[in-house]
């Protein structure tokens, strides 16, 4: 079954396909190469998962790095994707703004993105991953992270280093949205382009909590009866995170992924500091307001539900929206070739 994306921007409507087709039993050479390229990538971020979990997530600082970089791979890896043709570099030269800025969701970490940085390396752009904190390498407990600024710190940190005229794009996966539209709110003027992937983009006033209120009911009542809650100091003291069992995270989040990315996750991810999901968000339209916001909707969802994504979309108007069919909610995209090229085409966007 071919793959399906769709972009709406505004009240035009286009529907680009592409598929695998009929496929020969025959495997040729460059197929065969193309696999090879795919397994070996999984296989460094697999030992950098590993390697994580060896140390009991205790680094020297909160990190900002790439995650499997492939730039070595650049001028000899085709797109997997793109029917061997190969990317050619010199067609996004001509942009203003290739970095991109990819900040993860709840218990992921900067390795969760290591498909997209591989395919986005490949068509020419920047890719740059962060650990908020508490997360993939930072030294942080997730406990003792109680406030958004807290968390988006080494994403802010990251947006204040940045060269006075430099611009970004920037990509928040799941509650990682939160952290995008906190940075939208302090730097629009570094800040060209936000993107939500299957996304919190929430309004003024509002939690990144209350967007899965469906699924897990109300924040307070999250908070008095869910089984997830972890009571990082003490059980007689408020709850500092929360956490979700396995075979719950497998159902909610990797319905359509394959077992080599539920295995990735599964001893890679942390537990979710409490504190930034449940503070309310203070949006002006003054500096929020103004920036170029897109949203990417995962139409097999069962973590946040294409009807909460539909709903997010109504009541926050954004600049265009693209849905991939056959995606789930996390971040590795079963089909990750949608994901990059969605990027791609976004960067493109005057």
């Amino acid at each position: 079954m071919g793959n399906r994306v769709i972009c709406m921007k505004k009240k035009d409507v286009a529907i680009r396909t592409g598929g695998d087709g009929s496929r020969s039993k025959r495997v040729s050479r460059s197929q065969r190469k193309l696999l090879g390229d795919e397994e070996m990538l999984h296989r460094r971020a697999l030992s950098m998962a590993i390697h994580q979990a060896q140390l009991s997530q205790r680094f020297d600082g909160s990190v900002s790095r790439r995650v499997g970089s492939t730039s070595s791979r650049r001028q000899t890896l085709s797109d997997p994707f793109s029917n061997n043709k190969q990317v050619v570099p010199d067609l996004v030269d001509s942009l203003a703004v290739k970095k991109v800025v990819l900040v993860h969701g709840e218990g992921f970490g900067a390795w969760c993105w290591y498909k997209t940085v591989a395919s986005l390396e490949e068509c020419g752009l920047s890719p740059v991953t962060v650990d908020l904190a508490g997360s993939g390498f930072s030294m942080a407990d997730p406990n003792s992270v109680s406030t958004l600024e807290e968390y988006s710190k080494p994403l802010i940190e990251l947006l204040q280093n940045l060269p006075e005229e430099e611009k970004v794009i920037l990509v928040g996966h799941s509650t990682g949205g939160a952290c995008v539209s906190y940075a939208l709110e302090l730097f629009p003027e570094k800040i060209s382009k936000a993107v939500f992937v299957c996304a919190t983009m929430v309004s003024d006033g509002q939690r990144p909590f209350d967007v899965f209120a469906d699924q897990l009911g109300s924040a307070e009542r999250f908070m008095k009866e869910s089984q997830f809650l972890i009571h990082g100091n003490g059980k007689d003291k408020p709850a500092t995170g929360f956490t979700f069992e396995k075979q719950h995270m497998k159902s909610l989040y990797f319905n359509q992924s394959p077992n080599k990315d539920i295995a990735l996750s599964m001893i890679s991810m942390r537990a979710v500091p409490l504190g930034p999901m449940m503070e309310k968000l203070s949006l002006s339209t003054e500096r929020y307001g103004k920036g170029r916001r897109f949203y990417v909707q995962t139409l097999d969802d069962l973590a946040l539900l294409p009807d909460v994504q539909e709903k997010l979309v109504r009541e926050n108007s954004p600049e265009g929206v693209y849905k991939i069919k056959g995606s789930d909610h996390c971040p590795f995209f079963s089909k990750p070739q949608s994901l990059h090229k969605i990027l791609l085409e976004i960067a493109q966007i005057p």
